[in-house]
């Protein structure tokens, strides 16, 4: 039964319209698992010796810090693990068992390099564990206990898959412990600490984590199984809509027409609202970079760029993407391209200069931490909001606004188009600036990044000109796409 269910996978996918995009972006994400394999490997094999060397006990420091590992791997799953699901309703009509269908998605998730990934640390380490001379026996179930946690966070993920808020509050929590550890405030690893130690001295306490496992699998099996029906857990769900005028954009004519319908659109879905949250996480994304002085000065304009431009880079870069489900309607009406698209510029600068305001705070840094931000937030309005909405004119990827599940979008079409428009979003400013530090000071680099955002403000219109004639080339190919729901 499992061979026919895997054989429906395969004709699935290789048949799908978009079969191509796919491939292409599957063989890109097969090089970035090979990188993160290379480096998992790298750190079970070396973490040992590097911890040695540094004066620590390997196997107390890793067992102290287990705590943010599976943290992280949790909220990295909610992030971006997709759920395996096939195409059920189809199934629930033919000979196929519901406990069979089920059993088998969720075997899905369990092959899941989400989980794979985990064995490339963990065997490695392990298995120089046993060649320092641990005891085979402890390093053995401290590796079967430790495996069970992770499958633990694989079946967490599924049961809160429709959690909107989880996400924030799993990295709010995260950060809050680690920022009052380093501050000496607070350490939780010295009450995590005695339970993973006691999974390696304490021979049936690997137990704990594998009976844990057994529960939510059980859990997680009748969760999925008790929504296996046409009419209950797949039906499509209807929501109460609210009205709202929005009078006052009334003013703006046919720009205030268009921002109306985008405001509309993030209040009122899953999606939208999601990315807007994960925009408004990179306001901290400058703090990896602030207050770590080893790092290369030329990565605090990186730093910069990110700080403002987190709507920029989560919700701009799929215009137009968001508007999928009635772009042909929209279409077939008299619209103007060109008012369209300075909405949605106009939405991103919106949102910059807000950005730019509540990192405010960086102000604490320095003077010279807020110019780089500031400077960053001219950058992106001038030259990185045309280029957004020039890659989307390639981006053919029709977006679901029910679901939240991947807050980047569910597929990214992967094309050449779209890889060379990200180039100069992130390096240019980053070459600018070191060439303005090379001939003569950092505020010289600060002062060319602003002048490349005033430069494409004031060509504005010119730009609007080019981007317009290809959402028009583009737009048959587009409106073709987004039938493709699959």
């Amino acid at each position: 039964m499992f061979r026919k269910f895997i054989y429906l996978e395969w004709k699935s996918f290789t048949r799908s319209a978009s079969f191509a995009s796919n491939l292409a972006m599957k063989i890109l994400i097969g090089f970035l698992v090979l990188y993160f394999t290379l480096v998992f490997l790298a750190l079970g094999v070396g973490a040992f010796y590097i911890l040695r060397e540094m004066k620590l006990d390997p196997l107390v420091t890793v067992n102290k810090f287990l705590v943010y590992y599976f943290l992280g791997d949790l909220i990295v799953r909610i992030l971006l693990q997709a759920i395996p699901v096939m195409n059920i309703r189809p199934l629930l009509t033919l000979t196929f068992k519901r406990p069979t269908i089920v059993h088998f998605s969720l075997g899905k998730t369990a092959l899941s390099f989400f989980n794979i990934m985990h064995a490339f640390f963990f065997l490695p380490f392990c298995t120089v564990l046993l060649y320092e001379g641990y005891d085979p026996v402890s390093v053995i179930l401290w590796g079967v206990a430790l495996f069970s946690i992770v499958y633990c966070n694989n079946f967490l993920n599924i049961l809160l898959n429709n959690k909107d808020n989880l996400l924030g509050i799993f990295i709010a929590v995260t950060a809050v412990l680690a920022g009052c550890q380093y501050y000496k405030f607070f350490d939780i690893t010295i009450y995590v600490y005695p339970f993973f130690e006691t999974l390696f001295h304490t021979k049936w306490a690997f137990a704990i984590p594998v009976l844990v496992l057994s529960g939510l699998y059980y859990w997680t099996y009748n969760y999925l199984k008790g929504d296996l029906y046409l009419d209950a857990g797949l039906s499509v769900k209807n929501d109460i809509a609210k009205t709202e005028n929005l009078t006052w954009l009334n003013q703006f004519g046919t720009l205030g027409t268009f921002l109306k319908n985008d405001i509309k659109l993030i209040k009122r879905n899953k999606r939208s609202k999601t990315t807007v949250g994960m925009s408004f996480m990179f306001l901290f994304y400058g703090l990896i970079f602030f207050t770590n002085s080893n790092q290369p000065p030329v990565m605090q304009i990186f730093a910069g760029i990110f700080v403002s431009g987190g709507f920029l880079f989560t919700f701009g870069q799929f215009v137009p993407s968001w508007d999928s489900s009635y772009y042909q309607l929209m279409m077939t009406q008299n619209v103007p391209y060109r008012g369209y698209l300075n909405s949605k510029w106009w939405l991103i600068v919106i949102a910059t200069v807000i950005s730019t305001i509540l990192a405010s705070f960086y102000l604490y840094f320095g003077w010279e931490v807020y110019l780089t931000i500031v400077a960053g937030a001219v950058y992106n309005i001038g030259v990185n909001s045309h280029l957004v909405l020039l890659g989307g004119a390639f981006t053919k990827t029709p977006i679901d606004l029910t679901m939240t599940k991947g807050a980047f979008g569910d597929k990214k079409s992967f094309n050449v188009n779209t890889m060379l428009l990200t180039l100069p979003k992130l390096l240019l400013p980053v070459l600018l600036y070191w060439l303005g530090s090379y001939l003569m000071n950092p505020k010289l680099g600060l002062a060319l990044v602003t002048l490349a955002g005033v430069l494409g403000f004031m060509f504005r219109n010119t730009v609007f000109s080019i981007i317009e004639k290809i959402y028009k080339k583009e737009k048959y190919k587009t409106i073709e796409a987004y039938k493709q729901k699959s």
